[in-house]
């Protein structure tokens, strides 16, 4: 599968990240913090424009100080706002603090009342869908409504300009009210799309069944999809397609965190299909990117372009099989 471009409109959220400074820094322990973009939304269109593509945004933002943050910050990294919408209210931007460490490493996300779930069928009904190449979404917009129903809205309106659907399913279960309906709408989503890029486990909630993931990915395309990408951490990844089966592995690296690889593997990935690139050298791309940001301070800041990422691919054997 080859995309015809490289535009890119993506929907999902725009937040900050909080860093403990310097790394290694714990958070309890933290008297300063490094602040960045955030959002895994945010963080793939950041690795597409840092790839030479464009990529514009879709979600809502918190009308307070934090949104404007989120604001600035998609305006520095060149990434297309008139679709975001600021709300007023008590409505609040996420918030991540993460820390730069691998040993006992913390999380910590504040999702109450998430500005993006604000996001409504009018924000989606108004894009010129025909100037795009792909949609690309991830699973945490379909979590809340009004979010979910414009989502699945943006998919139809998208299906019918001719745009393929990209969809990272991103499963952060803080976000659902339960499990079951987050397995029902995943499913749902996941069917009407032509790329699914998940993990193992995310794959395996899709199924109902932890043991089944790659079943469910390998069912997927059975059913219609052109490619699913089955990751499997440190295993590499199985990637299926209608006619093949690619296994790959990863690109060694001196991680510094374990965040930031499920967002810069999906920009680098798309980058590639919009390039030209094989599947199979398009998912290698994106492994690469990954080893890159995981070893690097932040998210959107960590991701690289195309310089350095060719520079990377030059420096290091691909892993072939995993």
């Amino acid at each position: 599968m080859r995309l015809t471009g490289n535009r890119f409109l993506v929907i999902g959220r725009a937040g900050m990240d909080l860093y403990p400074d310097p790394p290694g820094t714990k958070t309890e322990e933290a008297t300063q913090f490094f602040a960045c973009l955030g959002g895994s939304s945010a963080n793939i269109a950041v690795a597409i424009t840092r790839l030479g593509g464009q990529a514009d945004l879709v979600t809502c933002v918190s009308d307070d100080a934090i949104g404007r943050f989120a604001l600035n910050q998609l305006d520095h990294y060149g990434i297309g706002r008139a679709h975001v919408r600021s709300v007023g209210g008590e409505a609040r931007n996420s918030l991540a603090v993460v820390e730069t460490r691998t040993l006992d490493h913390q999380s910590v996300i504040y999702r109450n009342g998430a500005a993006d779930f604000e996001m409504t069928a009018d924000d989606v009904e108004w894009v010129d869908y025909t100037r795009y190449d792909a949609l690309i979404t991830t699973g945490t917009v379909f979590a809340a409504e009004p979010s979910r129903g414009a989502a699945f809205r943006a998919f139809d309106l998208a299906r019918a300009a001719g745009l393929p659907l990209i969809f990272d399913i991103d499963y952060r279960p803080y976000s659902w009210p339960s499990a079951a309906v987050a397995a029902d709408v995943y499913s749902r989503a996941g069917a009407m799309c032509d790329v699914i890029v998940g993990n193992d486990v995310e794959f395996g909630f899709m199924a109902g069944d932890y043991g089944a993931g790659r079943a469910k990915a390998q069912a997927l395309v059975a059913e219609g999809a052109r490619i699913a990408v089955y990751k499997m951490g440190e295993n590499g990844a199985v990637t299926f397609t209608p006619d093949a089966e690619i296994a790959t592995g990863i690109y060694p690296t001196q991680a510094l965190k374990p965040t930031g690889a499920g967002d810069s593997f999906m920009g680098g990935f798309v980058s590639g299909l919009a390039d030209g690139l094989s599947v199979r050298d398009a998912v290698l791309q994106g492994s690469a990117a990954a080893a890159m940001v995981v070893a690097r301070v932040g998210c959107a800041p960590a991701m690289p372009d195309r310089t350095e990422l060719a520079q990377f691919l030059r420096d290091h054997a691909g892993p072939g099989a995993a």
